[in-house]
């Protein structure tokens, strides 16, 4: 079965989350460690081009 679009790195998210179910030793709730391994992993993607090249246009429109 195909899966939708949007939906192609699914399996990235999973393997990032841990079982919730167990019990950390540090109080910590399971799903806390996935989420922050899943923010941390998202912050270190490169922008792409694109997206650079339209930041510097912008910072270049405040000089004027």
């Amino acid at each position: 079965m195909n899966q939708p679009s949007g939906r192609k790195n699914c399996g990235k998210v999973h393997e990032l989350l841990p079982d919730v179910r167990k019990p950390r030793e540090d109080g910590e709730p399971g799903w806390a460690s996935g989420l922050r391994k899943l923010y941390n992993s998202v912050i270190e993607e490169p922008l792409p081009d694109s997206f650079q090249d339209l930041l510097k246009k912008l910072d270049d429109s405040d000089d004027d």
